[in-house]
């Protein structure tokens, strides 16, 4: 039986991730060779990233995530590839699935899940979706969608049994000053109207968000029996829920303002 995996190429984000990507980097020996594209870092990253022999760095400045992954993608020369932030931990037994794939030609792309991990504490659950990773090259395209990016892909899908770990050692302070950005482009969307699922439409009333967040976190998804860990991913879900409310309380206020008077006409 081949081994898929030879067909894939890992391609990874970078900004400012000395923290995370030496871990990331280390659990993709099995590549052939990782496309890591970097937004011009000014710590150790890419120095830690060359210091890889599979690895080949590029350097993009950054403008928006959709238009670095379709950078990304461009770099890629294997038929598949395989997306990842620097703080994603691929596991053996995710590397595992991957060698024994064999997808027909209406399939795609896959799907994979994510444990969320505080500090290498895996946590029983999070807020975290499952979303597509891997790419049948020439299938895939990347646009904006408020703070984040989506993939539109042709074709079909599955879904990959064995999940992602997501564990982001980067300290809190790097985490507010992300969320600060991430939810200015939230609350522009937000205000739009575009798609808004359940959870949009909680986040459209403010005040109450932060705290749903709260409650869903530690008693619906059980995140209270987590210690610490869980205590520390459910404060990050409220910061960030506050600074968006905060975002769209700006956006409220502005708008109640009256527009200052034209001109008279005579």
């Amino acid at each position: 039986m081949r081994d898929f995996s030879a067909e894939i190429t890992p391609v990874v984000l970078t900004r400012n991730e000395d923290v995370n990507i030496g871990r990331t980097l280390a659990q993709l020996a099995w590549a052939n060779e990782v496309v890591v594209v970097d937004s011009v870092s000014t710590d150790k990253t890419v120095e830690i990233a060359k210091s890889f022999p599979n690895v080949r760095v590029v350097e993009r400045a950054f403008d928006d995530l959709a238009s670095q992954w379709t950078f990304g993608t461009a770099q890629v020369t294997t038929p598949w590839l395989l997306s990842l932030d620097a703080d994603y931990f691929v596991p053996a037994a995710f590397t595992n699935e991957l060698r024994g794939l064999d997808p027909p030609p209406s399939i795609n792309f896959y799907s994979a899940g994510f444990t969320y991990a505080v500090h290498g504490r895996p946590l029983r659950a999070s807020l975290y979706p499952s979303r597509p990773v891997l790419f049948r090259r020439g299938h895939v395209s990347f646009f904006m969608d408020g703070h984040t990016h989506r993939a539109r892909i042709d074709g079909e899908g599955r879904a990959l049994r064995e999940k992602i770990v997501h564990d982001d050692r980067k300290p809190f302070s790097r985490f507010v000053q992300r969320q600060r950005s991430y939810m200015r482009d939230e609350a522009a969307k937000i205000r739009r109207g575009e798609g808004l699922n359940f959870a949009g439409r909680i986040r459209k009333l403010r005040v109450v968000a932060p705290f749903a967040v709260v409650v869903h976190s530690l008693f619906v998804k059980g995140l209270i029996f987590d210690g610490i860990a869980g205590l520390r991913y459910t404060w990050e879900r409220f910061v960030a829920e506050v600074i968006l409310s905060i975002e769209l309380m700006k956006t409220a206020r502005s708008s109640d303002r009256p527009s200052p008077a034209g001109p008279s006409s005579s």
